[in-house]
């Protein structure tokens, strides 16, 4: 009786293991397997507003992944930190609590330090520029990156949102000198901390979706956004002054769940894909068109004082900015600084 039930349990496991392994991922699903009322889930979370060019370009990326597939799969937009901040969005992308996000680049410093190249001050000379980049080898290996990969993170494509300008409640920003005493909100990264450094000034580290707040009861005298956050945000109504320094930038990259991503059905994927290539496109010339009217109503509302930089005022500030260089070359790599550089040749 031992003996019979002994190889009777074995049996019973080895079919619930085949069983377990029949659903392993051995046989994967099909886009067959989806309809508009069962379909495939992919959550996308940002921390911008939805009239902001990402949340736009998001929404966007949505409808067409909905016509493209017939709705088999369904992109769940979560703007405004709604379900993550700027401090968790990576590691809730990592443990596939979402699918995607489109954070700052230089949010992944924390697992790669290059990313940090966005925030080195005058790096880029124009949108052409920037747009060179993006569809360089030098975007390419970043995104192809080990650390990505162990990290079970997969780079998909660049989204810009527009050059930084300087703002605060204390002075009009022109000369280096300007800035001393003043303290700036700043998104983490020790690039940015040496900036505000170099300029005399205090920084300290404020999530997104807190800085409104930070600037209105005076816990920060200023910050750095494009015209477009500056305006989505309503900073205009905590800030008296703005510069149009143009000194960083602030551009968004989409990352995916590289498990998730390639598990999904391949002929559901690719027609994903062509929705984020489409909306990848909408985002480039979205960008440029929304910081525009953003500057032009920011100009118009008579809360702010604008001043615009000349190049020369420019390049007072890039030349007091230049231990930021000393300081960080090794770290973002003598050789994507260098590429970069040669891009705008």
């Amino acid at each position: 009786m031992k003996k019979w039930l002994f190889v009777t349990i074995l049996g019973v496991l080895a079919l619930a293991l085949a069983a377990c392994g029949g659903n392993s991922g051995n046989e994967k699903k099909s886009g067959d397997d989806y309809t508009a009322d069962n379909p495939l889930i992919i959550k996308f979370s940002h921390v911008t507003a939805p009239d902001s060019v990402k949340g736009k370009a998001a929404n966007y990326f949505a409808d067409l992944v909905k016509e493209k597939t017939d709705g088999k799969v369904k992109v769940e937009v979560y703007p405004s930190s709604q379900l993550y901040g700027d401090a968790d969005e990576l590691d809730a992308l990592v443990s596939g609590n979402v699918h995607m996000i489109a954070p700052s680049v230089t949010k992944m410093v924390k697992i790669d330090p290059r990313w940090q190249y966005v925030d080195m001050p005058y790096l880029f000379k124009d949108e052409e520029h920037v747009q060179k980049f993006f569809d360089s080898e030098l975007a390419q290996e970043l995104f192809n990156s080990k650390q990505l990969a162990a990290n079970d993170i997969k780079g998909m494509a660049f989204w810009p949102n527009g050059f930084k300008h300087f703002s605060n409640n204390k002075r009009p920003l022109v000369k280096p000198e300007d800035f001393k005493g003043l303290k700036f909100r700043t998104q983490a990264g020790q690039v940015l901390e040496a900036q505000f450094e170099a300029l005399g000034a205090g920084s300290a580290t404020i999530s997104f979706g807190e800085t409104y707040a930070a600037l209105q009861q005076g816990t920060v005298d200023g910050a750095e956004n494009p015209f477009n956050n500056f305006d989505t945000m309503k900073f205009y109504e905590v800030q008296k002054y703005l510069s149009t320094t143009q000194h960083g930038r602030l551009d968004y990259a989409i990352f995916v769940n590289k498990s998730f991503w390639e598990s999904m059905p391949e002929d559901l994927r690719v027609l994903v894909e062509e929705a984020l290539d489409e909306a990848t496109k909408y985002a480039q010339k979205l960008a440029a068109e929304e910081n525009q009217k953003s500057f032009e109503k920011i100009k118009s509302l008579g809360t702010v004082e604008v001043y615009e930089m000349t190049d020369e005022e420019r390049e007072a500030l890039k030349k007091a900015l230049q231990p930021v260089y000393d300081q960080f070359e090794d770290v973002i790599t003598k050789e994507l600084i260098d590429g970069i550089n040669a891009l705008a040749e």
